[in-house]
Order: C-alpha cells, then sequence, then structure tokens
C-alpha cells in the first residue's frame, strides 16, 4: 500500500510526494523476525502507556473517510510534521492514500462516542457527526475537537503489519476555548485525567 500510495501522490503531481529512504518494502512478516513474545502479553504492557485518542479524516471523490487513531504523535518542528500508524488491513487506509491529504482531530474528554464511531469498520462514520472543511486540504474538521491538524501525505514507511503515515503541517489550530481535556486511552478503556 504505501508504494501505492507514493505512486498515486506522484501520478497526482503532489509537491509532497518524497519517496521515503530507504524505501521500504511491502511484504508480510516473516517467521523469522518475530519475537518470542506472546500478543496478548504485547497488548497488555502496552496498554499501560497512556495515549491520547484522534480521528484522522480526509476527503476523497467517494466522500469523507476517517478512522479512529491513538498511535499519533508530532514528529519534527522544522520542518513541521507529525505521524499516525495505520494497520496495513485498513480499509480506511487507501481512501486517505487516494486524497494525499488528512486531518489530524484530537478528541476531548466528551467524545468518546464519537472515537467509538468511528472505530467501527463497515458504517457510515460520518452520519450525523457535524464538521467543516480543513482550511489548507478540505479535510473534515470535526466540530468540538479541541484541536486539528492539517496535513499533506509527506511520506509512508513499513513498519511490521502497519504503516507509518508522515504528515506535513500545513495548517492547525485550536477553537477560542480550548480549555477542555482530552480522551485518553489506558489499559483498554476510556479515561480522563484525575481532579
Amino acid at each position: 500500500m504505501a508504494a501505492t500510495a507514493v505512486r498515486y501522490l506522484r501520478s497526482a503531481g503532489s509537491p509532497t510526494a518524497v519517496e521515503p529512504h530507504p524505501r521500504p518494502l511491502l511484504r508480510a512478516v516473516g517467521d523469522d523476525e518475530r519475537l518470542p513474545v506472546d500478543p496478548a502479553e504485547f497488548r497488555r504492557v502496552l496498554g499501560h502507556f497512556a495515549s491520547g485518542v484522534t480521528v484522522v479524516t480526509a476527503l476523497d471523490p467517494g466522500g469523507p473517510t476517517g478512522f479512529a487513531c491513538q498511535s499519533f504523535a508530532s514528529l519534527s518542528l522544522d520542518p513541521p510534521l507529525v505521524a499516525f500508524m495505520v494497520a496495513r488491513t485498513s480499509t480506511t487506509w487507501p481512501r486517505l492514500a487516494r486524497a494525499g491529504v488528512f486531518c489530524v482531530n484530537v478528541l476531548g474528554a466528551d467524545q468518546r462516542d464519537l472515537c467509538l464511531g468511528f472505530a467501527k469498520s463497515g458504517a457510515d462514520k460520518f452520519a450525523g457527526v457535524s464538521y467543516d472543511a480543513a482550511p489548507a486540504t478540505g479535510s473534515p474538521r470535526l466540530t468540538g475537537a479541541p484541536a486539528w491538524i492539517d496535513c499533506t501525505i509527506a511520506q509512508v514507511h513499513t513498519g511490521g503489519d502497519h504503516l507509518i503515515v508522515v504528515g506535513r503541517v500545513e495548517a492547525l489550530g485550536t477553537p477560542a476555548e480550548d480549555d477542555g481535556e482530552p480522551l485518553l486511552f489506558h489499559r483498554g478503556r476510556f479515561g480522563r485525567f484525575g481532579g
């Protein structure tokens, strides 16, 4: 999929179609690459790391698309880059790759149900969801999100069973009343900062 995304960005004339160095090969994870770690134990231990929750959105010819994502991070200040990770089996990723752009919507503590809606596969995730167009890319910017980051796809790397998508930040912001708490995910549950 990474190679497809890069080819598409090139064909669309995107100035951000940067070839990853070195270019990762898309392939299945080989048995010789697997560590002797039980996947359930891996998830349990790493679940102790609390993370924020986002919804990554884009607009392609089929309409708005997006998915819930907790694997998001700032990457670089100069140039301004962010990254998110998406499963290589994701059915939403090909639509994001076709769009060549995305908006990361940081969710607030009261947006648990919105997150769950975007975590489901196969449903109309935007049914009843209010949004407007992010200023640089036109990607859906979800109403009520405490922060948003509007990006173009700069690079795509392979990371085991996931893709690492690097985005160049074109615009970002918070609403005037940005004093709300973030939605957190920890040990398989949603939460918020304690008082």
